[in-house]
């Protein structure tokens, strides 16, 4: 399945264009429509907060055990794992390190996503493809 690459504000051009990825995460009752940065220099999933919240989670900074790097280094970070839907793909579980910062977008990164997920980048064509995993 190909996708667009796009942008968050109409004042920004195609050179400000990134992967993101539409997906349905949900957490038993809770579900929630977000938009993914697919990266491929992440090193984990990352949860924002306030989506965190939504799918029901809650904080416990004694939970906050996941050492981040990069721009997110020393940000408390908690294991939590959803359930995301992508087009018409299976379900698929997905890891992540939910952070408290505010305003960290949700980023697809090598765990778990690139471990679940084949994903191929056409930046000339401003479009990249997901597929599931190969058996």
């Amino acid at each position: 399945m190909r996708f667009k690459y796009s942008t968050t504000s109409p004042n920004q051009n195609e050179f400000d264009s990134l992967p993101r990825l539409p997906l349905i995460l949900h957490q038993e009752d809770q579900r929630i429509e977000a938009i993914g940065l697919v990266d491929s220099g992440a090193t984990v999933n990352v949860l924002p907060f306030e989506l965190g919240l939504q799918l029901g989670g809650i904080w416990d900074d004694r939970s906050a055990i996941i050492q981040l790097a990069g721009n997110l280094s020393n940000q408390p970070a908690m294991p939590f794992s959803a359930i995301a839907k992508i087009g018409d793909f299976p379900q698929t579980k997905l890891l992540f390190a939910w952070v408290q910062r505010p305003n960290t977008p949700l980023i697809l990164g090598q765990t778990n996503f690139f471990i679940e997920f084949d994903v191929c980048f056409y930046r000339s064509k401003l479009e990249f493809e997901v597929k599931p995993k190969s058996p």
